[in-house]
């Protein structure tokens, strides 16, 4: 970004800019030292940045869409956001959605209109209300402002339909072994670290710990240098002791983010009710998003009790409806009830497995032809050539059920769901049984 378009930016307004020091030195955190400052610098996401990959597009056609970064933390959003600006040379505004609110976003619109055209960058964009993003829509329709929206959440549920439907959304993945080991390589021979004798003996714990977190493996790797002296042997051992004494500190931050929300749904799908709750209340007080809680109760009760019981569904959908009426503190109430229901509730995961299996099936058999007996029939030409003809309408017979094919010939009698062992999905094998007979083996 050229000096003069910076200098016009920060008059904006100064509270609306997060300004990042460029300096090399160790009062910075060493993520922000290795911030990428050229897109060949950026490690992973080759799927967008790679040869004609879009983003990459993007910045050598001079063209940018309003779009959305989703990805998990630490895997290079904000680093993006500002390398597209600075390939576009355009003035660059960023705001947090947690500090920021309608005043903020008008004062950057009306800005934009000095500048015929400006780009908006908005971190944490899933934290906007409806209000929030609603005032952006008519200049993001204009164009006089190019939103950039980082996400960690789908924004299919957190960004609204009318500025969805205006933008275009970018997927970045966590890191991997390879995009881990490139980062830590590259932390070792930054200027100040390589001062210090280190020797990585053992990586596991610290890409274990790291979640496929680049942020997150950048600070474990500052904490054992911080915890060291100018001679470092760095391992499994060492990497989980100064982990575990920061875990109270890492959690007000967000930085156990993942780890406590698996434990949360793994307590709940162990029927633990106690620990289940723990792991609620550690989320409560690190101040995590109350409708991410109840989004990951909603799938659960799909995929972990499913039609061992059929209520789990609703009292997870009512207890995601209530707290976008009920905020904090009192919906900890509601989470609170729901948990415990889901934790003690019969557990079944034959939904999740029907569906996966039924994917494989269809990925690995493709486009099968619909039975004729089951074909939509409209016109006079395909009742001809028989489409519909054999169809029983099950209504006609007892009990509403006549044995028939709905299968694709070449997959007659693949049984896809399979009932498991609790009261409800028993009494649902027994009925299938007495249905189908031998068919599907029930």
């Amino acid at each position: 970004m050229s000096n003069l378009y910076m200098a016009d930016v920060l008059k904006l307004s100064a509270n609306l800019i997060i300004s990042r020091p460029m300096l090399f030195n160790t009062q910075i955190p060493l993520a922000e030292r290795l911030r990428p400052k050229t897109i060949d610098a950026f490690i992973g996401q080759a799927h967008l940045l790679g040869e004609n990959g879009p983003i990459r597009n993007i910045m050598s056609s001079g063209v940018l869409p309003s779009i959305v970064l989703w990805g998990p933390p630490g895997v290079g959003k904000t680093t993006l956001a500002q390398l597209i600006a600075s390939s576009l040379d355009k003035p660059f505004v960023s705001i947090s959605a947690v500090e920021a609110g309608v005043k903020e976003v008008r004062k950057v619109i009306e800005s934009a209109k000095q500048y015929g055209q400006l780009i908006l960058f908005i971190d944490e964009i899933h934290r906007f209300n409806k209000s929030q993003q609603d005032a952006l829509l008519k200049a993001v329709e204009l164009g006089s402002i190019k939103l950039i929206g980082a996400t960690t959440e789908n924004p299919s549920f957190e960004v609204i339909s009318a500025l969805l439907s205006r933008c275009q959304v970018y997927t970045l993945e966590a890191f991997g072994k390879a995009e881990l080991q490139t980062l830590l390589d590259k932390a070792l021979k930054e200027e100040s670290v390589a001062k210090k004798d280190i020797q990585v003996d053992e990586t596991e714990v610290l890409f274990r710990l790291s979640g496929g977190d680049g942020r997150k493996l950048l600070n474990l790797l500052e904490l054992c240098i911080e915890n060291g002296g100018d001679k470092l042997v760095i391992n499994n051992a060492l990497v989980e002791q100064l982990a575990q004494q920061r875990v109270a500190q890492y959690d007000k931050k967000g930085e156990q983010h993942y780890d406590i929300i698996s434990a949360f749904i793994k307590s709940i799908r162990g029927s633990d009710p106690n620990a289940s709750v723990y792991w609620l209340a550690r989320m409560i007080e690190g101040g995590e998003d109350p409708k991410f809680i109840a989004r990951r109760l909603l799938i659960l009760a799909s995929e972990d009790i499913g039609n061992a019981n059929p209520t789990a569904l609703v009292m997870a959908n009512n207890c995601f409806q209530a707290i976008n009426v009920i905020g904090y503190p009192e919906c900890r109430i509601i989470l609170s009830q729901t948990v415990i229901y889901l934790a003690c509730s019969a557990k079944s995961n034959a939904s999740y497995k029907a569906i996966n299996e039924a994917q494989a099936l269809v990925r690995k058999t493709g486009d099968l032809a619909v039975p004729l007996a089951i074909r939509n029939a409209p016109t006079k030409l395909m009742k001809e050539l028989g489409y519909g003809e054999d169809y029983k309408y099950a209504h006609s017979h007892p009990g509403s059920f006549i044995d028939q094919e709905f299968m694709p010939e070449e997959l007659s009698g693949n049984r896809l769901y399979d009932p498991q062992s609790n009261p409800r999905e028993h009494k649902m094998r027994e009925e299938l049984k007495k249905k189908w007979g031998s068919r599907y083996k029930y």
